[in-house]
């Protein structure tokens, strides 16, 4: 089942109901872009016809505290508000209204809502590559790559997904840097050794 409510950013093309909501990027049926599709709850709500949402059936329910004219299905779990279907945003179990969820994601309070990652992989090709326009540097930066790199290699990436190529470069450099440092330290105890 397609929906005209959720496009591919990419090529516009509708998307399957089948890829909203999932947890990975899913290539889009259309152009093969990874897409990543996150909808309210409501979309998937049979609607019947002349129906136009959950109304306040008498005076004396609760009503949603963003629509007055719906009716309240549960509470937030962050402010206490009232919520209708449509303000109900879960997230690991938790029903918050849109505000906290904001508010959460800002003050970086919700833990399984992440915005933003440390790129470890371009840390520690950073610390590989850098140091080499004054090669005196990489005796220390080049073991604090290695280690960046093999610690962090199954941290995750990139909210956007990325290879382990730049992890690759890392190591590469790394240990050439370091092989570079053996071989000069070798060659520098033979010729004291030879001259003395």
């Amino acid at each position: 089942m397609t929906t005209d409510l959720a496009t591919c950013p990419n090529c516009n093309a509708a998307l399957s109901s089948a890829l909203l909501n999932q947890p990975d990027f899913a290539p889009c049926p259309s152009c093969g872009k990874p897409v990543q599709v996150e909808v309210f709850p409501a979309l998937f709500q049979p609607v019947r016809p002349g129906q136009t949402g959950e109304q306040l059936l008498i005076e004396t329910e609760a009503s949603c505290f963003y629509h007055p004219q719906k009716r309240a299905v549960l509470p937030c779990d962050g402010c206490g508000r009232f919520l209708c279907a449509l303000c109900d945003c879960e997230l690991a179990g938790q029903h918050l209204c849109p505000t906290c969820l904001e508010t959460g994601k800002r003050k970086g309070k919700l833990k399984n809502l992440q915005n933003q990652r440390t790129l470890y992989d371009g840390i520690a090709l950073g610390l590989a590559a850098f140091p080499l326009i004054i090669p005196f540097f990489t005796i220390i930066t080049a073991p604090m790559a290695l280690f960046v790199a093999l610690r962090h290699w199954k941290s995750p990436g990139s909210l956007v997904r990325r290879s382990k190529v730049r992890f690759v470069v890392a190591i590469v450099l790394a240990l050439a840097q370091l092989i570079g440092w053996g071989v000069l330290a070798f060659y520098l105890i033979t010729e004291m050794r030879r001259n003395g």
